[in-house]
Protein backbone atom coordinates (compact mmCIF):
# COMPACT_ATOMS: atom_id res chain seq x y z
CA UNK A 1 0.00 0.00 0.00
CA UNK A 2 1.01 3.76 -0.59
CA UNK A 3 -0.27 6.23 1.59
CA UNK A 4 -0.01 10.25 0.28
CA UNK A 5 -0.26 13.02 2.48
CA UNK A 6 -0.75 16.86 1.56
CA UNK A 7 -0.08 20.16 3.42
CA UNK A 8 0.19 23.31 2.55
CA UNK A 9 -2.48 24.31 1.19
CA UNK A 10 -4.67 27.57 2.48
CA UNK A 11 -6.29 31.13 1.67
CA UNK A 12 -3.85 33.63 -0.37
CA UNK A 13 -4.40 36.77 -2.45
CA UNK A 14 -4.46 36.82 -6.18
CA UNK A 15 -0.54 36.96 -6.98
CA UNK A 16 0.36 35.46 -4.44
CA UNK A 17 2.15 31.82 -3.47
CA UNK A 18 2.24 28.73 -2.17
CA UNK A 19 3.88 25.32 -1.71
CA UNK A 20 1.98 22.27 -1.61
CA UNK A 21 3.76 19.42 -0.04
CA UNK A 22 3.18 15.41 -0.43
CA UNK A 23 4.65 12.43 1.87
CA UNK A 24 4.77 9.58 0.59
CA UNK A 25 5.00 5.98 2.83
CA UNK A 26 3.99 2.95 2.22
CA UNK A 27 5.21 -0.70 2.06
CA UNK A 28 5.17 -0.95 -1.33
CA UNK A 29 6.50 2.92 -1.98
CA UNK A 30 9.12 3.16 -4.05
CA UNK A 31 11.44 6.33 -4.79
CA UNK A 32 11.25 5.21 -8.66
CA UNK A 33 7.29 6.25 -8.77
CA UNK A 34 6.14 9.01 -11.18
CA UNK A 35 4.79 11.27 -8.92
CA UNK A 36 2.53 14.64 -9.50
CA UNK A 37 -0.76 17.16 -8.97
CA UNK A 38 -4.10 17.14 -9.96
CA UNK A 39 -7.14 19.37 -8.76
CA UNK A 40 -10.67 19.99 -9.05
CA UNK A 41 -12.93 22.60 -8.75
CA UNK A 42 -16.47 22.82 -7.54
CA UNK A 43 -18.44 21.62 -10.12
CA UNK A 44 -15.32 21.28 -12.56
CA UNK A 45 -13.86 17.39 -13.44
CA UNK A 46 -10.67 16.17 -11.38
CA UNK A 47 -7.69 17.74 -13.66
CA UNK A 48 -3.97 16.96 -14.52
CA UNK A 49 -1.50 20.06 -12.58
CA UNK A 50 1.77 18.92 -13.21
CA UNK A 51 4.00 15.64 -12.87
CA UNK A 52 7.40 14.54 -12.33
CA UNK A 53 9.53 11.69 -13.03
CA UNK A 54 11.79 9.56 -10.15
CA UNK A 55 14.87 10.77 -11.44
CA UNK A 56 13.57 14.56 -11.81
CA UNK A 57 14.48 14.15 -15.78
CA UNK A 58 11.26 14.60 -16.97
CA UNK A 59 8.35 17.25 -16.11
CA UNK A 60 5.28 18.10 -17.54
CA UNK A 61 2.66 20.55 -16.65
CA UNK A 62 -0.94 21.63 -17.97
CA UNK A 63 -0.90 24.55 -19.75
CA UNK A 64 -2.90 26.99 -17.34
CA UNK A 65 0.14 26.25 -14.98
CA UNK A 66 2.90 26.73 -17.50
CA UNK A 67 5.44 28.88 -16.31
CA UNK A 68 3.33 29.80 -12.71
CA UNK A 69 4.00 26.32 -10.86
CA UNK A 70 6.56 24.34 -10.54
CA UNK A 71 6.71 20.45 -9.60
CA UNK A 72 9.86 18.99 -7.82
CA UNK A 73 10.61 16.23 -5.33
CA UNK A 74 13.33 15.20 -2.64
CA UNK A 75 13.32 11.89 -3.00
CA UNK A 76 15.70 11.05 0.47
CA UNK A 77 12.36 12.28 1.89
CA UNK A 78 9.94 10.55 -0.29
CA UNK A 79 7.92 13.83 -0.80
CA UNK A 80 7.46 16.15 -3.85
CA UNK A 81 6.11 19.48 -3.90
CA UNK A 82 3.97 21.93 -6.01
CA UNK A 83 5.68 25.72 -5.87
CA UNK A 84 2.28 27.96 -7.04
CA UNK A 85 3.02 31.44 -7.65
CA UNK A 86 1.46 34.16 -9.09
CA UNK A 87 -1.57 32.39 -8.02
CA UNK A 88 -5.09 33.45 -9.87
CA UNK A 89 -8.25 33.06 -8.66
CA UNK A 90 -9.08 30.31 -10.83
CA UNK A 91 -6.17 28.41 -8.91
CA UNK A 92 -9.12 27.84 -6.31
CA UNK A 93 -9.51 23.97 -6.10
CA UNK A 94 -8.99 21.09 -4.23
CA UNK A 95 -5.13 19.59 -4.79
CA UNK A 96 -4.40 15.93 -4.82
CA UNK A 97 -0.96 14.23 -4.30
CA UNK A 98 -1.00 11.54 -6.92
CA UNK A 99 1.19 8.49 -7.79
CA UNK A 100 2.43 5.61 -9.68
CA UNK A 101 4.94 3.39 -10.72
CA UNK A 102 3.50 3.99 -14.10
CA UNK A 103 5.05 7.81 -15.72
CA UNK A 104 2.50 10.04 -17.69
CA UNK A 105 2.72 10.04 -21.20
CA UNK A 106 4.95 13.25 -20.95
CA UNK A 107 4.05 14.30 -24.69
CA UNK A 108 0.36 14.40 -23.74
CA UNK A 109 -0.05 14.54 -20.08
CA UNK A 110 -2.53 11.61 -19.89
CA UNK A 111 -1.83 10.29 -16.66
CA UNK A 112 -4.41 7.55 -14.69
CA UNK A 113 -2.03 7.11 -11.17
CA UNK A 114 -3.36 4.59 -8.86
CA UNK A 115 -2.52 6.42 -5.63
CA UNK A 116 -3.78 9.63 -4.79
CA UNK A 117 -4.01 11.65 -1.12
CA UNK A 118 -6.78 12.99 0.58
CA UNK A 119 -6.23 16.64 -0.84
CA UNK A 120 -5.66 19.77 0.52
CA UNK A 121 -8.09 22.94 -0.01
CA UNK A 122 -5.96 26.05 -2.06
CA UNK A 123 -8.28 29.17 -2.29
CA UNK A 124 -7.34 32.58 -3.85
CA UNK A 125 -9.04 35.59 -3.67
CA UNK A 126 -9.09 38.38 -5.81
Amino acid sequence: QVQLVESGGGLVQAGGSLRLSCAASGRTFSSYYAMGWFRQAPGKEREFVGAISWSSTNTAYADSVKGRFTVSRDNAKNTVYLQMNSLKPEDTAVYYCAADRTSPNWRTNIWSPDYWGQGTQVTVSS
